[in-house]
């Protein structure tokens, strides 16, 4: 029939961004969201960024005006974690999905707009082990049960041990290929214990309380599980490549 109505397609930003949710909800974590407009204290301040980090720079972050007030697009969703922290007592286990701004060139990898997830439990005994059996069953639900992941140190300011989290790829089953750049393994998130002064500066004692908080990008793993080349097809707003979802 002419006038017939087609039946419309979900994103696939927002198919995996319900996945990656859906996930945590039924792990007991709760959503939380907070403004896209932030201050220099809960985006770098509190999250034990030093003033002298590249990130601060006028080149990497979108600075408002008035300058004077310090006011910015925030660069994570990070500062979303600390606003809950100030107002709420531990335990916790809170997800923050949303979109970050960065002033970087746009390219097949790069966007000035994009969506990040952070995670944050805080409890009397977390450690590294919740976190990596959290994250090993995560990357199993989104990627596959066979599925394995690595774990290598990194350096993040709000963490300590800072992580990397790797996921075995699933196109070569680890063998190699163009996915993962013949290594056999793709960068999914960072993670990490949550840092003492971050602790610190929403007033929650170090001594009693300790946990773990985790960064990922619904973009990137949009790209990974769709063979996406191209970040700016998530936004191009062409219906012909909403249609193939």
């Amino acid at each position: 029939m002419e006038n017939e109505k087609k039946i419309g397609h979900l994103h696939p930003l927002t198919i995996v961004i319900d996945e990656i949710t859906n996930f945590f909800l039924n792990w007991g974590f709760s959503i939380v969201r907070g403004p896209e407009k932030e201050d220099e204290w809960h985006n770098f301040e509190a999250l034990n960024v030093p003033a002298d980090h590249p990130a601060r720079d006028m080149q990497d972050t979108f600075w408002l005006l008035p300058l004077e007030e310090r006011k910015l697009l925030r660069t994570h969703t990070s500062p979303v974690q600390i606003r809950y922290m100030k107002k709420n007592k531990p335990p916790f286990r809170i997800i923050s999905p949303g979109r970050v701004f960065r002033n970087e060139a746009t390219d097949a990898t790069h966007e000035s707009q994009f969506y990040q997830m952070e995670g944050l439990m805080i409890d009397k005994q977390v450690t590294l082990a919740n976190l990596k059996g959290i994250l090993e069953e995560f990357c199993k639900e989104i990627f596959g049960p066979k599925t394995a992941i690595r774990i290598r140190p990194s350096f993040f300011p709000f963490v300590e041990p800072g992580l990397e989290i790797d996921i075995s790829c699933f196109k070569c089953l680890g063998q190699g290929c163009s996915l993962c750049k013949n290594s056999g393994w793709i960068e999914i998130m960072g993670a990490g214990m949550v840092h003492p002064n971050v602790l610190k500066a929403v007033k929650i004692d170090s001594n009693d309380w300790r946990g773990f908080a985790f960064g990922l990008g619904p973009d990137r793993i949009a790209m990974i599980k769709y063979g996406l080349d191209d970040i700016r097809l998530l936004y191009g707003g062409d219906l012909r490549f909403n249609e193939q979802f």
